[in-house]
Formats: C-alpha cells, structure tokens, sequence
C-alpha cells in the first residue's frame, strides 16, 4: 500500500508541476504569412512642391518627403498663449524633445477683438513665430480656424459674430463673407512661408471638428441652457467633447459642402499647402479625398467619467480610428493623429492627473496599430491672454481664467516634466527608423478582438513588418486599472520564409507599467539583426561610421541575436557563436558596445537612455540638465543646482570651451563617454514672501536676480485655486490637483521691480466634485473642518544659464 500511494502522489506531483509549467510560460504565436495591402498613389487632393524640386506627398498609408517615408511628429503650441520674448526657447525645447512639426491654432478673436480692426503684433505676431521655427528647420501646421476651441473664449470665434443675422459655422453668405476676410488676413501673414514658396508652412487646418463638437458662447445668463457656437442644423450631432458619435447624421452632405468651401477660400486666398487636415473623429465632417483626416485620443478626459479607455489595445487603428464610427473611407487614407491627450486642461468640476508614465505605453500603442504620425495636444503649455478686463479663456466650460497649463510635456512656463523625456526615446527612433517603420503592414495576434482593458492578465502585442524585417511593440499599461508583471513570455513570428522566437532562448518578463518596441530581422546595412530584447534608440553616424544605439527594458535582460558568425570585439558584456548565429548579452544597468562588422553597436541603460539628447554632429550628450543646441553650441539650463554634469558619446577628441559658468573635469562612467562638469556661482533669489492675512500673501523682489535664467516658484499647498495678481490685475492662477503651483517669475521681471505680487489662495471644500479625481495622497483631511487651506511650503527654484561647444 505504501508503494501504491506514493507512486499516485508521485504522479500527481509531476502533473501539477507539468500544469504549473504550462501556466508559467506563455507562448504567444502570431501569423504574419497575410500579404499586405495595396498601397495607392494619385487618388488623393494633396501633395506639393517647392521651387527647389523637394515634394511633399500622401498615399494611402504614408506621408512622403522627397518619395522617403516620413513619420510627422507634432506639437501643439499656441503662439498667442506665450511671451513672445521666449518663443525661440520653447520651439528650441520642442525640437530637442523630437519634434519635427509644430502646429498652432489662430484664434479669431484675439486677432479681431474689435470688427474690423485686425492684430498681429507682439503675442499675436504669427509671422514672427512661423519665421522663427522656419529658423530652426521646423515644419509647421496653421489651424485656421475660423470655430477652434482650444478652450478658448467661444472657441475662438469673436463676441460680435454673436448677434449677426445669420448663423456661425454654416454656408450662410454673411458668415462667409467674414470667413474669406479672416483667411485673406492669415494668408497674407503666411505670404512667402509656405512650402510652395520654398517654406516650412507644410499644412493648414480647416475649421475644428465640424458637426461633431463646439465650444458654448460666452454670452449667457446663469441658470439658463448652454448655447453652443454652432448652426441649428447640427445641434443634434454636437458633442461636448472628443468623443464617440452614433447620432445619425442627417446634414452629411451638408457638412461636406461647408469643408469643400472652406478650402476653396483657403486656396483662393493664396493658402497653397501639401496638407489640408482635418479633424475625422466621431463622424466629423471632412473634404473628401481634399484633406487629410486626423485622429484623437483622451485616456483622461474632463468630459466624460473616469473610466478604463481602449487605447491600450492594439488595433488596425487606420481601419478602425479611435471614436469610430467616422465619415470617411478608412483606407483611402493613412492614419495620422493630431490630438493624442499628452496632458489634460482641468476644470472646476474635474481634475483628473495625467500620469506621466501613461505617455510612452499610448504611443507604442499607437504606433503598434499602425498610425504613421504622431501629434500632441498639448506638446507645451501655456497663458491664455486678458484684453480690457475681459478674459479669453473658456470659462463658462469651469476652465482657469489664464493658465493653460494642460499637464503637457512642456509646461505652461516652459519647464520639462517627466514625459517629455520619455516620449523623447520614441522619438529618436521615429527619426532614424521611421522611413522603415512607415510602409510596414500591422499584423494583431488572433485574441486581439476580444481582449477589454480591464484584462491585465493576457500579453497585449502587435507586430510591424514588410514580411522582410519588423518591430514588435508591447504594453503593459492600462490607465484605471492596476497591471501587474507578466512572465514566462515567448513570442513565436511566422513569417511566409522565416520564424523567428523572441527570445532565441527561455521566456521574458514584461513588467507592469512597460512598453517597448522590439526589431526583427533587422537589415543594417548589410548585418542582418534578428531579433533583440533591446529598443532602438537612434543611428548617429560621426565621421560617417554607423553607431546604432539600443537601450535596455527593466526585466528584458539585453541580447542581441545577429545572423552568421562574425567576429565580435566587446566592451563590458559578452557575445557567443552557436547554430550559425552571435548573440551579445550585457548588463542591463549599465552601458555596453561591441563592434561587429565594421559597426558600432551601443547599449544604453533606460535610466541614462532618458537623459540622452541628439546633436546635429551626430554625437549623443547625456545630461540632467535641458541642452539647447544652437548654431554655434549648446545652451545648457540647470534647474535648482548649480551643477551640471554632461557626458558625450562618441568621446569628444577637442576641448570644450565653456562661458556663464566654470568647466571642470570629471571622472566618466564610462571610458566609451566624455565627460565634463559646469559649476555656477550659486545665486540665492533675492525674492520674498510674506503673509499679510490667513489667505494672502504678498511677493517682493525689488532687486531680481541677476545672473539667472529665471527663478520657478513653487508652493505646495491644498486648496481649491490660487491667483496671483500684480497691481490689481489678475496674471496668473491654479487649480488644484496634488501637485505643486509652479510658475517662472522671469516674465514678471519688469513689473515686480515696481510692484509686489499679491498671492490669493482659496481653500478647498468637502463638497467639491472633483475630489474624486484626486489621488489619495492630495486629498485633504476633512476630519476637523469642512473646508481646507494650507500653504505647506514656498520655494524658489533658481535656472542657470551657459553656453559650451567644442570644434
């Protein structure tokens, strides 16, 4: 009897770990043997060319630079929402993040405040700001207008067009009438900018969302029914915000018609451009095969509930946009967003926090899809202006009076939050792998369609190839709702000529909160990459000699699988020859090169990865700090230290010359970088604060503080709102969320040396709405009062400035 028992327990025990086994890994097998689709050419009322013979072109899949795929990469910003001192500063920071394309709105009514009488100075110089992004080789994007949004005042349309005779956004010859006025103003500030002209002006928007949202005007009494800025006729079809429409829409044609007439203004008027977008989500009226329609997407919307959203799924996102249903024949046409939700404007009734981490997993899941462009709203932050007492921000929709500070990666002063860093890594790999990345098919694992967000427990995936070579994009993100790691993952790719296993050996671990994007058979130049657990990041090519440059995944040990069996000199890991193949394997926290077949390989650690800023000499310079490069070097900005250390890949063979600050020596991490160390003389503001009763304070600084960039105040505090005032007059305001006010002084240099600045804090009350959305760590104690204010802590944050180069 004993023999017996324990051979069923013996066998038991090997089933269950057989089952246990089985469980742990996770092989996931994807078909990739479906051929791709046609692509088409010709079909479409786009393109252009300069009168140097450069093109810019769209097919069905692809934006086309010169017949090279390109990948467009767009930031938002609103000129008129910034000092006009600093633009050449933020557009520098938007370039340095990736950016090749800026778009901005050109809001109606700050440029027509009065009928008749038009501005285009100052804040308002639209020239100026196109110039000056011209200057640093960057594309633009104009929203036109003449209805924008924005959380603008009426969406942008002036106050005067309120009582006209007619009715706003419609084919009504009154309201057309002042249309052509507006574009031939406009047209006349884009003359001699456009790509046709040989400029940087690539693209305009028509109108914003037509028959699909507005904005509510103004001019209402409390207590009554919004009244939104759009014709009767459409009033069934208008949403509150980006969202999902199944209203039937009975003015389709209609809303056509009024599209087509509005880039027959546009182009009558002199607006020749390679792109006519607009906006395509939730059935929104486009020109058919005359515009480009471009997509959304909120994971944080103040408009509707917090909720689980889908864009964390993989998906044929050009044959299924976000906020599907749409208007249009999905596959004439590539899919290319405009706005992805890089932050979210809070409100009086909702506050939600954009996590800085839900970035990067959106935009490998959107890639992944197959969208082939990239565009934020907001990409950088901003001021929404006052003109004689009237404010112009939307605030009967509960928005700040001023800030618009939008979360985004660039805030409202111009200062780098985590994001920016992130999405940064996405974007230097756009640049150099972008033209490959483009013409490939995406092919979706079989469960895909029946995979919810609220699963965390399977593998979410897609895979981008030309059945040649390809990219594997993971996520392990899910907004609302906790992830936890994945392990024991293998994935099989059955190619219509190969297979490939990733990894070539054992399983992988995909930790909660990653995304990556991992190659396959990667041709370069002539070395053929099969697989690898490392991201590229960039190809800098100094001297002409090619450095491809990967950066590892927490929980992704790195190796890197090359075809054949060529020599390999290491550095800091270790590569072996086995089946006719080398794979290198290193470090994961540290940096690695090898070289193999004339080629430089460099492996980067995320941490060090997320510092990395590209130069135009084809190094890589690692820094905390914000480079700026400019014509002559680099400007180098250093937030509340006065020490700046910079490391160089390749190394550098020329000294560094350095002004603003002293250069010192420093030892490297590594001897594959240069390093270096700039010091500045410590500057403590000569700013102050004082409490003048339980609400107010007051902020003097009669002497600035000379020698710095600018100083940040930050007050961490709970409360409902603050405002800071100056002479009376209302400059900036808050609301609160968790985080702390941040807010650049420099702008106020010049009044603050005659005036103080009064700060008015107002406290929070348990009744409030929006606690909801805040995070357990910003809610107040309501225990003893019902209503809180406390100012914890007031700082201020130095900025130094230097400049360095080398020959």
């Amino acid at each position: 009897m004993i023999g017996h028992h324990f051979q069923r327990f013996l066998w038991t025990s090997l089933v269950g770990l057989a089952f246990t086994s089985l469980r742990a890994q996770q092989v996931h097998d994807i078909d990739l043997s479906p051929p791709p689709e046609a692509l088409k050419r010709g079909h479409l009322m786009l393109g252009g060319h300069t009168p140097q013979g450069d093109s810019l072109l769209v097919n069905s899949q692809y934006v086309e630079l010169n017949q090279v795929p390109f990948v467009p990469i767009v930031g938002e910003f609103h000129y008129a929402r910034y000092p006009a001192d600093f633009w050449e500063e933020s557009i520098l920071k938007m370039k340095a993040g990736g950016i090749n394309v800026i778009a901005t709105y050109v809001f109606w009514n700050l440029h027509e405040y009065t009928e008749g009488e038009f501005d285009w100075q100052g804040n308002l110089d639209l020239r100026r700001f196109l110039q000056l992004c011209a200057k640093h080789h960057l594309y633009t994007i104009v929203r036109l207008g003449p209805f924008a949004h924005g959380e603008m005042r009426n969406g942008g349309l002036p106050d005067w067009l309120y009582g006209r005779p007619f009715e706003v956004r419609s084919n009504d010859p009154g309201y057309v009438a002042y249309v052509e006025r507006l574009y031939g103003q406009i047209a006349h500030q884009l003359q001699g900018l456009l790509y046709k002209d040989g400029g940087h002006v690539i693209g305009v928007q028509l109108e914003n969302e037509f028959q699909h949202s507005a904005a509510q005007w103004e001019l209402s009494y409390p207590g009554t029914a919004p009244e939104y800025t759009v014709a009767a006729r459409d009033e069934q079809v208008t949403h509150a915000g980006v969202s999902v429409s199944h209203i039937a829409n009975e003015n389709e044609a209609y809303g056509q018609d009024h599209m087509v007439n509005l880039k027959k203004i546009a182009y009558a008027k002199g607006l020749d451009v390679p792109l006519y977008t607009a906006t395509g989500w939730g059935n929104a009226a486009i020109v058919p095969r005359g515009s480009l329609p471009v997509t959304a997407g909120y994971v944080y919307p103040t408009w509707a509930p917090p909720a689980p959203s889908p864009f964390y799924l993989f998906k044929d996102i050009r044959r299924q946009p976000d906020y599907s249903p749409v208007s249009y024949e999905t596959t004439l046409y590539p899919s290319i967003p405009a706005e992805l939700g890089s932050g979210i404007q809070i409100t009086t009734r909702r506050r939600p926090t954009v996590l800085p981490e839900s970035l990067e997993p959106l935009i490998v899941r959107t890639l992944g899809s197959g969208s082939n462009g990239i565009g934020y709203y907001m990409y950088h932050g901003g001021s929404t202006p006052s003109r004689d007492g009237k404010y112009f921000s939307e605030e009967i929709g509960g928005l700040p009076k001023i800030s618009y500070d939008f979360q985004a990666p660039i805030g409202e002063y111009g200062q780098l939050r985590p994001h920016y860093h992130s999405l940064r890594l996405l974007h230097l790999f756009l640049e150099s792998y972008g033209d490959r990345l483009a013409p490939m098919t995406t092919y979706l694992p079989a469960n895909h369609a029946s995979l919810t967000p609220t699963d965390t427990e399977t593998l979410r995936y897609a895979v981008r190839t030309d059945q040649h070579a390809g990219f594997i994009f993971l996520n392990n993100f899910q907004d609302h709702v906790a992830t936890h790691d994945l392990s024991g993952l293998q994935l099989r790719l059955q190619l219509p000529d190969a297979a490939i296993q990733l990894p070539e050996r054992g399983t992988f671990t995909l930790p909660s909160g990653t995304s990556a994007i991992l190659p396959f058979l990667l041709n370069l130049e002539g070395t053929l990459l099969r697989t690898a657990t490392v991201q590229p990041l960039t190809i800098l090519r100094p001297e002409g000699q090619a450095h491809y440059v990967f950066f590892s995944h927490e929980g992704l040990p790195p190796e890197l699988v090359f075809a054949g069996s060529p020599s390999v000199k290491t550095e800091n890991c270790r590569a072996t020859t086995q089946n006719g193949s080398v794979t290198v394997r290193g470090p994961a926290d540290e940096i690695f090169r090898f070289q193999l077949e004339g080629k430089n390989f460099l492996v980067l650690p995320r941490a060090l990865a997320l510092q990395a800023w590209k130069s135009h000499d084809e190094h890589l310079l690692f820094s905390e700090s914000t480079l700026l490069e400019q014509d002559t070097g680099w400007q180098l900005l250093s937030l509340g230290t006065p020490l700046a250390q910079v490391l160089v890949y390749p190394t550098v063979k020329t000294p560094v010359q350095v002004t603003g600050a002293t250069l010192e020596n420093m030892r490297s991490p590594s001897k594959l970088l240069s390093a270096f160390q700039l010091r500045f003389r410590e500057i403590t503001p000569d700013v102050h604060v004082e409490q003048v009763t339980p609400n107010k304070y007051t902020l003097s600084a009669p002497s600035g503080w000379q020698g710095l960039h600018d100083v940040f105040l930050q007050i961490h505090y709970t409360g409902d709102r603050a405002m800071a005032f100056v002479n009376g007059q209302l400059v900036a305001d808050h609301f609160y969320y968790g985080p702390p006010w941040e807010m650049g002084l420099r702008r106020f240099k010049a009044p603050l040396q005659q005036q103080d600045m009064t700060l008015f804090f107002h406290p929070i009350r348990k009744e409030y709405a929006y606690l909801t959305d805040l995070s357990e760590a910003a809610l107040p104690d309501f225990s003893e009062a019902t209503s809180v204010l406390e100012i914890k802590k007031i700082d201020f944050v130095p900025e130094y400035a230097a400049f360095f180069h080398w020959q």
